[in-house]
């Protein structure tokens, strides 16, 4: 499933569920559907750039690369996968927190809802 999150102030901004999820518990937001008002956006941009830095604190888990490295060979080749390229927390998150800092801006509020993906 993915969801749109919509605003004036800015381009819309699409995300997997799972993804958005992890932004939107942080904020006590629906991740079915929802308003960030223009209101609770500055609060919203500084919840979300302080998690945004303390991600970046933290090396990858030693659970994550053991399971990385059991998908490869030895020699760290593998024919039947392509190289595995993590996704981090802040590059996931930052398009809606560019999102966020426009609508603090101009004084827009972001929504959103859930669409099935095509």
């Amino acid at each position: 499933m993915l969801i749109t999150f919509h605003s004036k102030a800015a381009a819309d901004v699409m995300m997997y569920k799972e993804h958005a999820k992890r932004i939107l518990d942080l904020l006590n937001k629906d991740p079915d559907q929802g308003i960030i008002t223009s209101a609770e956006a500055p609060k919203a941009v500084e919840i979300l750039e302080f998690e945004i830095a303390e991600s970046r604190l933290h090396p990858t888990s030693e659970a994550v690369k053991r399971d990385i490295e059991a998908h490869h060979g030895e020699q760290g080749d593998d024919t039947d996968h392509e190289e595995v390229e993590q996704v981090t927390f802040a590059t996931r998150a930052y398009p809606l927190l560019d999102m966020l800092r426009e609508a603090r801006r101009g004084g827009f509020d972001v929504v959103w809802g859930v669409y099935p993906a095509a």
